[in-house]
């Protein structure tokens, strides 16, 4: 699968550390370099039959239309698409008007991710937001009037501005638009960010975390009266929707990342980033170059991210992929270490899979790092 990272946006959020630029000065330019790594990176997949192609950010509908597609065709000069094929693109609901969807419509895509947050205005505003919660409900409904059926839509909880029955009425706005799949986040503070300034200087309040613990679990019952699969920490889909290129991540497969900041990964020990700058990105392909820094993962941190990644979803840990690929110092520490936690009902083992119970998922990173060798 491959991965392609747009690094532009409108404006900057309050709580997104993300790589991008609010200058769309570069964007033609960029474009084109996209189009050379794809160029320069074709022969880095083992596996030329793409079952995911994802347009990420940043906020890639700020591309035209034209361009977008351009991409596209730059990629089938390399690889296939399987019949299957989930082709996503990332989107503003402020960009998605009605000419917009019109002539997305009749390209290749076929899957929406909009990042509609919140469907109230004080959280939009607060979160810097380029639209607000007239276009957060338009936008849904205009593309599912073009025929885009698999869109998912990304909701934060826990903000200041909202509270449980803010946050139930958006999880019922969400079913009466019958989106099939949410892309749910609590907020958080990251370094460098709006938000950890106004939190920093007492503006605002930080987030608490007990309210976020209960807004979670509303969110986990909710959602699944109404028929969505609870298939990661973060995710939630209707049978049949849930997202083909994060799956991939979580099983470990090989993916290709295009773009700056994007990461590569494959399948097997070796991970690679791209340099987190868009003129160098573009001055460093110009030099045909590729402006990535390569790791080799030890067996320690192949171990730990297994667990790490695996214990977030509703599979687990495949504990016969577990036992083929490690050694056996690692296969003893790892029976030492989950014997109390088995014992506590923190983890528990199914179908030869090693499984956090659902209601101990919203401390599931925690619970990974205390089996972590270190």
């Amino acid at each position: 699968m491959i991965y392609l990272h747009i690094p532009f946006c409108k404006q900057k959020c309050s709580y997104c550390n993300f790589h991008f630029s609010t200058s769309l000065r570069y964007k033609e330019e960029m474009v084109a370099t996209l189009k050379k790594e794809i160029v320069l990176r074709k022969d880095e997949l083992e596996n030329k039959n793409l079952k995911s192609l994802y347009f990420g950010g940043g906020t890639p509908s700020i591309l035209s239309v034209d361009e977008l597609q351009s991409i596209i065709d730059e990629v089938l000069k390399y690889f296939t698409f399987d019949p299957d094929i989930e082709i996503t693109l990332e989107a503003n609901p402020d960009d998605l008007n009605l000419q917009f969807v019109k002539s997305l419509s009749k390209t290749p895509f076929n899957r929406l991710s909009i990042g509609t947050q919140s469907f109230f205005n004080e959280d939009l505003q607060f979160m810097n937001r380029a639209h607000n919660a007239s276009e957060a409900e338009s936008s849904i409904k205009r593309s599912q009037d073009f025929g885009f059926e698999n869109i998912s839509i990304d909701l934060i909880y826990g903000s200041p501005t909202s509270n449980i029955d803010i946050w139930k009425q958006n999880l019922q706005k969400t079913i009466d638009l019958q989106v099939p799949h949410i892309s749910s986040y609590a907020l958080t503070v990251e370094p460098k960010t709006a938000l950890n300034t106004w939190i920093s200087q007492g503006k605002v309040a930080a987030p608490k975390e007990a309210e976020q613990h209960d807004e979670f679990f509303y969110m986990t019952d909710f959602l699944k009266k109404h028929g969505f699969d609870h298939y990661e920490i973060s995710n939630f889909g209707k049978p049949g929707f849930h997202s083909k290129h994060n799956s991939a991540y979580w099983k470990y497969k090989e993916y290709l990342g295009i773009g700056p900041s994007a990461h590569s990964y494959n399948g097997r020990n070796e991970r690679s980033w791209n340099i987190a700058n868009n003129q160098q990105y573009i001055h460093s392909l110009d030099r045909n170059v590729l402006p990535k820094e390569t790791e080799i993962l030890s067996e320690k941190d192949q171990f730990n991210e297994m667990l790490m990644i695996g214990l977030r979803t509703s599979w687990g840990v495949d504990l016969k992929s577990l036992k083929e690929k490690f050694n056996a110092e690692f296969l003893e520490y790892f029976e030492k270490m989950i014997v109390q936690k088995r014992n506590d009902g923190v983890l528990l083992i199914e179908d030869d899979h090693l499984k956090i119970p659902e209601k101990n998922w919203f401390l599931a990173d925690g619970i990974a790092a205390d089996l972590f060798m270190v």
